[in-house]
């Protein structure tokens, strides 16, 4: 029987702020069992860009990263924000360890070719080595994953910290009983999206559909659903959307098979 294991994925804005990040770094530390954390930053890049001057760009929601934009993704997610993660959840009694995807070659991506759009120094995960990394948690060391991975030919490239949590998660599903956890503003999947109380507690892949069908699930969280479907059909047992002060709680949405 596979020990269980919980990966948490978590926006920027949760990190960037002092406030909620104590509070997130307060409910990981309790989580019970194996546990890994894949953050993002991209609030905090912006500023340090602006800060010197360079412009930051983004298109359908993505950083098009350009060799100075990776110098300063890789200064703020792999070293400020990745270490602050680490440093306080040390002080908590979790031995974290802050890692990004070319440490231990974890996570190798292949630069996205240019189509429509030039997004630069961009991945796209092409595979998750997870044994080295199942070591670790095994160990009872905490990974803390920042969204950059490599390339293999020694360029770092700036890399969705969702695609991240998701691939990873199906990676250590081999290994592990995995419950991925993606934190949102929102308390889970909303049957009213002017209703913050109509979360759908549980919801499998004929239920999508359906509410897909009628318009009740649109828009952002159609491509969330179908990253948590694809998961679910890697191995991982369980995905759930909810927020990230909820994720010592039973609040917010299941999805399984």
């Amino acid at each position: 029987m596979k020990e269980k294991l919980t990966l948490i994925k978590v926006g920027g804005k949760i990190v960037e702020e002092d406030t909620s990040l104590q509070k997130l770094l307060d409910d990981f530390a309790e989580l019970p069992g194996r546990k890994v954390l894949v953050h993002g930053g991209g609030r905090s890049a912006t500023r340090l860009a602006e800060r010197l001057g360079i412009e930051s760009r983004m298109v359908n929601g993505r950083r098009v990263t350009d060799a100075e934009t990776l110098r300063i993704v890789t200064m703020v997610y792999g070293g400020l924000v990745n270490k602050n993660i680490v440093a306080g959840l040390q002080a908590r009694g979790v031995n974290a360890l802050g890692l990004t995807g070319a440490d231990m070659d974890v996570i190798c991506s292949v630069k996205r070719p240019v189509r429509d759009i030039d997004y630069g120094f961009v991945g796209d995960v092409k595979q998750v080595d997870a044994s080295l990394l199942g070591d670790l948690i095994a160990r009872g060391v905490v990974p803390v994953m920042a969204p950059l991975t490599h390339d293999g030919a020694g360029h770092l490239l700036n890399t969705n910290a969702d695609t991240i949590a998701g691939e990873t998660a199906k990676a250590l599903a081999k290994l592990f009983d995995v419950t991925l956890v993606y934190c949102f503003e929102k308390k889970g999947v909303l049957r009213n999206e002017h209703d913050e109380d109509s979360v759908i507690p549980f919801l499998n892949y004929a239920d999508f559909r359906r509410l897909a069908g009628e318009g009740v699930i649109q828009g952002g969280m159609l491509p969330k659903l179908k990253n948590a479907f694809e998961a679910l059909g890697s191995g991982v047992s369980e995905v759930v959307i909810t927020l990230a002060s909820a994720i010592n709680s039973q609040d917010g949405t299941r999805i399984r098979k």
